[in-house]
């Protein structure tokens, strides 16, 4: 069966460039490569549309040593844990190089195209470089060009159309295929993020270690004390019997230093996949900063909780150990509950952590399942999330039309079982 297929450009349409000498570029290095905002739901789009999607770049910089390969190759496994691409075109040659598939030549369009089955001229091309264009147009495909203000004498004379991002190329090529109102249903398949159950009732935490999507647990003094636990340890060492290896939190309940750090060297010691709480701040608002150093530097995996603020997340990436696993809790939920978006905040927390890669960043207390894909789609490493938002997986892709039905079958059987009743006047009743 053909396929169709749209083909990407990397740098400056499916992430940020960066400057160099007054001009945008490629990035260079690993904590400089960053997403531009709306690319994964776009491709999505696209990917439920029935499109192949395939990434094809020039990457230059490896021949002439301006990055390793290496660099290379792990910004495009992000592209691949991230967004739904289907391969990844890379042309490492320079101007002079006897080659064929740097663009504007179509040698990697050719190549995909043979591999997957593509009709070439049933597909589009989106970049934001002339290059990208030329590229597209010898291979016969539609063209759209990704604007930033630098190539509007271009756009006008080869193009065939100019977006302004690659979410607007996306909402063109659906428009111009008749597909720009259907509402694409999520699916679980390819979420990448990391779904930790939060809780303190034990039948309940049995139950979602028997889940496979649940990649570990947390919990707090609170969610314990509404459990009715008594004993600490006794309560921690039945979780850890109950949920295997996989990662779990217990917190510190200390409010002087001194004696968090001994609580959590104790806790520590419970199991290797034991994560130990610490809050940001003690009750006097207080900076934690020289405890986690302390105990993360010691080998101690922190999960560092109750953070609200970019700052609190700079300080506590400046304290943990490079090469200790941590996590950090930034609780989204609760900046939402302020009236905040906490998406570009989270996304913002993302880009502060890159200097510190064994540090995972978790989308504490969601409010809906919808927080899922919101952290998944920016890159959230951990969500945490309860046993009643976790139910409300088995509704994700759900046909709407069946849902609508079904909520109306719902209220038309409560009413009739409540049996309500209202008088109608009679001419009511004949008309």
């Amino acid at each position: 069966m053909v396929a169709r297929a749209v083909f990407i450009d990397r740098d400056g349409v499916i992430n940020e460039n960066t400057m160099r000498d007054g001009r945008p570029v490629a990035p260079t290095r690993l904590q400089d490569f960053r997403f531009l905002p709306g690319v994964g739901p776009a491709l999505q789009r696209l990917k439920v549309a029935g499109f192949k999607l395939v990434v094809v770049t020039n990457q230059p910089d490896i021949a002439t040593g301006r990055t390793p390969r290496h660099i290379v190759e792990a910004m495009n496994e992000q592209i691949r844990q991230r967004l739904p691409v289907d391969d990844i075109r890379v042309c490492a040659h320079v101007d002079g190089d006897n080659c064929d598939c740097r663009k504007p030549k179509p040698g990697m369009l050719h190549a995909a195209a043979a591999e997957h089955g593509i009709d070439l001229g049933a597909s589009y091309m989106i970049g934001d470089r002339a290059v990208d264009i030329g590229a597209g147009r010898a291979a016969g495909c539609m063209t759209i060009l990704v604007d930033c203000g630098q190539s509007r004498a271009l756009a006008a004379a080869e193009s065939d159309m100019v977006a302004a991002s690659l979410p607007e190329a996306a909402a063109m090529i659906l428009r111009r295929e008749g597909r720009e109102g259907t509402m694409t249903a999520p699916s679980t398949e390819n979420l990448k993020i990391k779904v930790f159950a939060d809780g303190a009732d034990l039948d309940s935490i049995r139950a979602l270690a028997a889940k496979p999507n649940v990649q570990g647990f947390t919990t707090n003094p609170t969610l314990m004390r509404a459990a009715g636990i008594n004993d600490y340890k006794a309560f921690a060492l039945d979780v850890l019997n109950i949920i295997g290896d996989r990662p779990v939190s217990f917190e510190v309940f200390a409010d002087d230093f001194a004696t968090m750090e001994a609580q959590a060297r104790e806790i520590a010691s419970w199991g290797d996949n034991v994560y130990v709480k610490i809050p940001v701040t003690n009750t006097r608002g207080d900076f934690a900063g020289p405890l986690i150093a302390t105990l993360s530097h010691a080998g101690v995996k922190l999960n560092v909780t109750a953070i609200m603020t970019l700052e609190q997340v700079k300080r506590v990436g400046e304290a943990l150990s490079e090469k200790v696993p941590a996590v950090v809790s930034v609780f989204a939920g609760r900046i939402a509950d302020t009236g905040r978006d906490p998406v570009p905040h989270m996304s913002e927390a993302l880009k502060i952590l890159q200097s510190r890669p064994k540090a995972e960043l978790l989308w504490a207390s969601p409010r809906e399942l919808l927080n899922i894909f919101q952290a998944d789609e920016i890159g959230c490493h951990i969500i945490t999330v309860t046993p009643d938002v976790l139910k409300k997986l088995a509704v994700v892709g759900k046909d709407l039309d069946v849902y609508s039905r079904e909520t109306v079958s719902m209220f038309h059987k409560d009413a009739v079982a409540a049996g309500y009743s209202i008088e109608l006047a009679e001419s009511l009743v004949s008309a």
